[in-house]
């Protein structure tokens, strides 16, 4: 306790804290907005009728409860960066403009996804309204109301982002992630509420499997979070001047999870586009937007077809963000450039090698791990039939992630500082 008290006694590090937490207090009250012409008790109905909508909910931070001005949340935002990310895989020029100009290169790959984000937030909510209208969720709109609220959803999901930017700014913790974080920690009264209301002696054994899954995602999520593969580093001795520096040994730490939670966050972003195109069809044939939202909500409403996908997706979104993030060749060439080796292999390509082949088992293990626990919910649900240990595993993974990634900046923080750590 004394440890986290010393957080508040660096003026510093408290104003940025306070500044974070007015920040997110912003975010909470402008969720709590509504659109007008909303159907309470039809809302409820339709949020219940489809687990995908449930995802959705995670991503603008509990604001589609009640179809709130920051509704979409970040999930265009998030959408964007997967095009954008996507797209530097396919074009080499793309990658070479973005990544290989060091911190101007990202500012301007940040710049870009703000940039698509703005159509993709004005489409999605025309969608979404238009298929809000058609299940009588929202009271018939004209064409000028509609396009009304869509600019003030658009420019909600604008301003969420840029608060989550500016959150990142301060260093405590990922903004994207806290935001999130924030609107599945605000829901928790309710579901205990919810919880405590529904209890029989009959269902027992639902909530004690709830613990059990809850404690052991928690342990999970710790555990491999902080587990790490070390690579052995030498460092040759080098004579400069009158003195002699290097020939000590360390290690190069690879992480067991080197993608974090974004994989959960990239394959709930993809489950929803097929939602999105249908949405967007509605720009064209209104009815045809109603039979794809029927198609893919009886697809992915069967638990065995989403499980798979949704696994698959974390799998592979795992690789993917280690292969854009982690490059072993530069690794390589940094090792080389400060006179370091690995013992028993050569500079250069064999070290390369070397550390890509490490990271592709400990990004195995990851992935299979995040996935596993992200569709544990599902398995749970398969035995007990409750649909909300389905979305409480996903969103507990978020919790414990972020929790853990605020901890290890502020461990930075203080550690610059020259203060003794909170762990």
């Amino acid at each position: 306790m004394q440890k986290l008290l010393l957080i508040f006694k660096i003026p510093d590090l408290r104003k940025k804290i306070l500044i974070v937490a007015f920040l997110l207090v912003v975010f909470r009250l402008f969720a709590a907005i509504p659109i007008p012409g909303i159907d309470p008790a039809r809302l409820q109905e339709f949020l219940s009728s489809s687990q995908l909508f449930g995802f959705l909910n995670i991503f603008a931070g509990g604001g589609f409860d009640n179809l709130s001005i920051m509704m979409l949340g970040l999930g265009p935002y998030i959408t964007a960066t997967i095009i954008m990310q996507l797209l530097t895989i396919v074009s080499p020029k793309l990658k070479s403009y973005y990544y290989e100009e060091g911190p101007v290169g990202r500012a301007k790959f940040n710049r870009a996804s703000r940039y698509l984000t703005v159509p993709l937030a004005a489409l999605q909510a025309y969608g979404f309204l238009n298929l809000l209208v058609s299940q009588e969720v929202l009271v018939s709109l004209s064409l000028l109301n509609i396009l009304a609220n869509v600019i003030v959803i658009t420019a909600g999901s604008i301003f969420l982002m840029w608060i989550g930017e500016l959150i990142s700014e301060y260093k405590i913790g990922n903004g994207i992630s806290l935001i999130i974080f924030a609107g599945i920690v605000s829901s928790i009264p309710q579901v205990i509420t919810s919880a405590i209301a529904t209890y029989t002696p009959e269902v027992i054994s639902t909530y004690v499997a709830f613990a059990v899954l809850a404690i052991f995602v928690i342990a999970g999520v710790v555990f491999v979070n902080e587990g790490e593969r070390k690579i052995p580093i030498s460092y040759a001795k080098q004579v400069r001047g009158i003195k002699l520096y290097g020939g000590v040994s360390t290690y190069l730490p690879l992480k067991v999870n080197q993608a974090g939670v974004i994989p959960i966050i990239f394959a709930i972003s993809i489950l929803l586009f097929p939602q999105f195109i249908a949405q967007m069809t509605s720009v064209f044939s209104q009815s045809l937007s109603i039979r794809l939202n029927e198609i893919v909500s009886n697809i992915f409403n069967n638990i065995f077809i989403y499980s798979v996908i949704y696994f698959a997706l974390v799998v592979v979104f795992a690789y993917f963000y280690t292969a854009v993030t982690f490059d072993p060749k530069e690794i390589a060439k940094n090792l080389q450039r400060s006179g370091a080796f690995i013992p028993g292999t050569r500079p250069g390509q064999s070290t390369a090698e070397v550390i890509a082949r490490v990271v592709h088992r400990t990004t195995f293990f990851g992935a299979l791990f995040l996935g596993s626990i992200a569709i544990l919910p599902n398995i749970t649900q398969i035995f007990t039939g409750v649909q909300i240990l389905t979305i409480g595993g996903t969103a507990l993974l978020i919790v414990v992630a972020v929790v853990l990634e605020v901890m290890k900046q502020i461990e930075s923080q203080l550690t610059v500082r020259e203060y003794e750590g909170i762990f």
